[in-house]
């Protein structure tokens, strides 16, 4: 007998309703987007703070001065978050790009949202050995939602789509590289029901994984600087 699959979330309403934090820290004004998703989520990230596969009930992505020096990011991630009042386990992402400048997509019920600073940027493979100790605030930050549910094994498989087409939009805006050194992501779907099953798939080319894939294509186009579209 087939799995009961839960049935996607449907209508005009944004699963990513973010707000928009200011504060100045530093003597800097700078920003950050908050997503209070609430109950009935599972993420899977690269998050410095809630990172891997776990149920979450919010994401933060936060702009730090560049030049950033503190050697506690998951503290500081955790207190800002605290401060704009949410609760429970999150996911929270630094980035030194200019969050208000976000790209934002949705196709076919799955959503988008990419910052997108590429000062610092290459190649994955590149010869020699890679640094240690803490890495500075990743640039290019995608946080993506799909309204069904997904096994454990496609959320992974998800976290690699969205990264798939992050390249893709790179590469198509004639940039020489495959992200920046500090890149991350955090893609969230529903949590599955009691009772009910779960998408076995999300690849680029399952159904899923396809509206994935268009809706982080377009949205890290987007939040590419103007100058870096061809």
């Amino acid at each position: 007998m087939p799995a009961l699959l839960p049935p996607p979330c449907t209508g005009d309403a944004l699963l990513l309703d973010l707000e928009h934090l200011t504060r100045v820290e530093d003597g800097e004004r700078l920003h950050a987007l908050l997503w209070r998703a609430g109950p009935g989520w599972r993420m899977a990230s690269s998050a410095v703070l809630g990172g891997g596969l776990a149920e979450r009930a919010w994401v933060l992505n936060a702009q730090v001065a560049h030049g950033y020096r503190r050697t506690d990011p998951e503290r500081h991630l955790d207190g800002l978050a605290r401060a704009a009042g949410v609760r429970g386990p999150g996911v929270g992402l630094m980035t030194a790009a200019d969050v208000s400048a976000h790209g934002r997509a949705r196709d076919g019920g799955a959503e988008a949202v990419a910052t997108a600073g590429i000062s610092v940027r290459g190649w994955a493979a590149v010869p020699g050995e890679g640094a240690t100790g803490t890495a500075p605030p990743g640039t290019i930050n995608i946080v993506a939602a799909l309204p069904v549910a997904l096994s454990e094994a496609a959320l992974v498989n998800a976290v690699m789509t969205a990264t798939e087409a992050k390249v893709q939009a790179l590469v198509e805006a004639g940039l020489d590289c495959s992200g920046t050194p500090t890149d991350a992501v955090c893609v969230a779907a529903r949590t599955p029901g009691e009772g009910t099953g779960a998408h076995a798939f999300a690849g680029p080319r399952s159904e899923w994984g396809a509206r994935l894939a268009r809706a982080v294509h377009r949205a890290v186009r987007a939040a590419l600087p103007a100058a870096a579209h061809p």
